[in-house]
């Protein structure tokens, strides 16, 4: 017997209830059912041992990524300053011999060095210290090995008046050499409109600072601060790790992943050579002995020679001596290859066409000839 089910209706007239005979409804057309569609899930990730994500807490360290270009003091640079400071950058008439620019030590094509323990200069001499590389040096706290200079404007003074480096007697030479030159006085004067006498090695050193500051070399790091854990390859993952485990990150952090500190060289187990004090040459304070910056791990991979001294001529020996003379450690070889595949990751692009090597203005009849002497 079929069980009928009858609901009451107003006396208004307007239904309240449907009519059931069973469980079909009498007074509607047959519901048809949708296809079912199966759910669609997001591909689980395999979690590898030792793998480091974008959101691991020890990631913000690192952060944040690097800028487009690091700003001067006082806000941004003018483009006339920053095209006077390319020209500067590749200026030989800025050495003695007019054999040694910015860019015969700091190669831009070279990741910012030149590939040598130490760098030759006027009349062949060569320096005591490795030239580290110049992309990104504006993010640095200090510039030099031993901090001398606060910024990258005040760094490029230096080598000018270095007796080995391009051996100008004076800042007044070096100016009088630019002022002979009549290219070279039209730029100065777009680029330093307001000063009454714009050719002078501070503002040269100034303009070379401001074309400095957009030497910047982006990679893939910078997108897995950003959150990209693809970014990085597992292997590169994996290295990070171990680049956190062992303790690499003491000193080696931030957006430049160094560059931020001073350190002693063999903070735990004496520095072999001990022949250069380090900043203690220049503020005389015996606290400072073994003291140098600690170097950007940016582009790392490409600036070998490394250390002060360019003692070290592969990456691999370089990660076994940080953690032997700074941490007291010693890594197996599998972990300095994890470490080293992640120093790669660092390695950025260079802006090919902001460095090529541009015409510089011709010498006037009052140029001073190259002197060897």
């Amino acid at each position: 017997m079929r069980r009928h089910t009858l609901s009451f209706v107003s006396p208004v007239g307007m239904a309240a209830f449907s009519l059931f005979v069973g469980t079909a409804c009498l007074d509607s057309t047959p519901v048809q059912q949708q296809p079912h569609e199966p759910k669609t899930e997001a591909p689980v990730k395999k979690v590898v041992p030792g793998a480091v994500l974008p959101d691991d807490p020890r990631v913000a360290m690192f952060k944040p990524a690097l800028p487009a270009e690091f700003a001067v003091r006082g806000g941004t640079a003018s483009e006339d300053k920053v095209t006077l400071g390319r020209l500067l950058y590749f200026e030989t008439r800025l050495s003695k011999n007019h054999d040694v620019s910015c860019n015969s030590c700091h190669s831009l094509t070279a990741y910012g060095v030149d590939g040598t323990k130490v760098s030759t200069g006027h009349k062949k001499q060569q320096g005591s210290r490795n030239a580290p590389t110049v992309y990104n040096a504006a993010g640095h706290f200090v510039q030099f090995w031993d901090g001398r200079a606060k910024d990258v404007e005040e760094q490029a003074q230096g080598p000018v008046l270095n007796p080995v480096e391009m051996a100008m007697p004076t800042a007044a030479k070096a100016e009088a050499t630019l002022r002979s030159i009549p290219g070279y006085v039209e730029l100065f004067k777009k680029a330093f409109p307001t000063d009454a006498n714009p050719v002078t090695l501070a503002n040269a050193a100034s303009a070379i600072g401001a074309f400095e500051r957009k030497l910047v070399t982006p990679s893939r790091w910078d997108k897995f601060l950003g959150g990209d854990a693809d970014a990085l390859t597992v292997d590169e993952q994996v290295g990070l790790g171990k680049f956190l485990d062992v303790g690499c990150n003491a000193c080696h952090m931030g957006t430049l992943v160094g560059g931020g500190m001073f350190q002693k060289l063999g903070l735990v187990k004496a520095w072999p050579a001990a022949d250069d004090g380090g900043r203690v040459m220049v503020t005389k304070q015996e606290a400072d002995r073994m003291m140098f910056k600690v170097p950007s791990l940016r582009n790392v991979e490409k600036t070998a020679p490394y250390f002060h001294d360019g003692s070290a001529s592969s990456l691999d020996e370089a990660v076994r001596l940080m953690a032997r003379h700074q941490l007291g450690k010693e890594v197996s070889d599998g972990d300095v290859r994890a470490i080293v595949t992640f120093l790669k990751s660092l390695t950025g692009a260079i802006p090919q066409d902001f460095i090529k090597a541009p015409e510089l203005p011709a010498s006037g009849p009052k140029t001073p000839k190259p002197d060897p002497r």
